[in-house]
């Protein structure tokens, strides 16, 4: 069997087990099994496929065919300019969030050293994004799980970025003083009642408390109200049919200059606002 071969047998299968993207699923998954970029991997589409790799590319087809997310079966995930070790201990990174991300770099973009805490960090996509793409940028990650954590910190040493991301084992801004620049979070926004309905990946796999929520959004909300300087930003990540909600909620807490902005597929994804200003 060709690579080629094994690709079409392989999307055809993925295809049939539900999976959004068959094709790109199975060209990540034979590139890993191959140790080769998927550029490479389409160089090589007519060699025939060794019997060890040919044996290590179905265990992770079928891994996906059970719905596994395939950033988990490779262990790492694209971010923006990282690449994020990842596994059932946080969330996959997700293009939606790179909307959060963009808004919290156009807060700080002119501060010279802004000071960025960022709520629930997980693998650290986002405090690692902003400190790797603002060079002056000092943020603080927190998040109550010690195995996120733990994670978030083998990102950390990767993007080489010890000396500017602390991360914190604690509950949303306690022990904490500031004051922030900017307060960023994606906490978990899914509604209980529907988590039923969601894909497989996220049903099966990703951890149930970083995806389901009945109140964080709110609470963050006001407790970053401690810890913002003046005139200090607030950037959430929303679920879409939320976003109206929480920038009422937003606007009633005393924040000025609210607004909503959509994520790359067109969803209401990031609500923003600033803390009034002293004086």
């Amino acid at each position: 069997m060709t690579v080629r071969e094994a690709l079409q047998d392989a999307g055809r299968r993925l295809k049939a087990a539900g999976c959004d993207v068959p094709h790109v699923d199975a060209e990540l998954l034979l590139a890993s099994a191959l140790g080769v970029s998927r550029t490479e991997l389409h160089a090589r589409s007519d060699r025939s496929l060794e019997a060890d790799a040919a044996r290590r590319f179905a265990a992770l087809v079928e891994r996906r065919e059970r719905r596994e997310p395939t950033a988990y079966i490779l262990g790492e995930w694209g971010f923006r300019d990282l690449v994020l070790r990842v596994d059932p201990r946080v969330l996959v990174p997700r293009p939606d969030t790179e909307t959060v991300v963009e808004r919290a770099l156009a807060h700080v973009h002119d501060l010279p050293e802004p000071l960025v805490l960022d709520i629930g960090t997980g693998s650290g996509a986002i405090a690692l994004a902003v400190a790797s793409e603002h060079p002056g940028a000092r943020v603080v990650a927190t998040d109550i799980s010690a195995d996120a954590l733990a994670l978030a910190a083998e990102n950390r040493a990767r993007a080489g970025l010890e000396s500017r991301v602390e991360l914190v084992l604690g509950h949303l801004v306690a022990g904490l003083r500031g004051p922030f620049d900017l307060v960023v979070s994606n906490p978990p926004y899914v509604p209980p009642e529907e988590w039923d309905s969601l894909p497989p990946e996220i049903r099966l796999y990703e951890p149930y408390e970083a995806v389901v929520g009945t109140g964080q959004t709110d609470a963050i909300a006001r407790r970053a109200r401690e810890v913002l300087r003046p005139g200090g930003w607030l950037v959430l990540e929303s679920y879409d049919t939320r976003a109206p909600d929480v920038a009422a909620g937003l606007r009633a807490l005393g924040y000025e200059d609210v607004a909503v902005h959509r994520d790359l597929a067109g969803r209401e994804r990031a609500v923003e606002g600033r803390q009034r200003a002293a004086g």
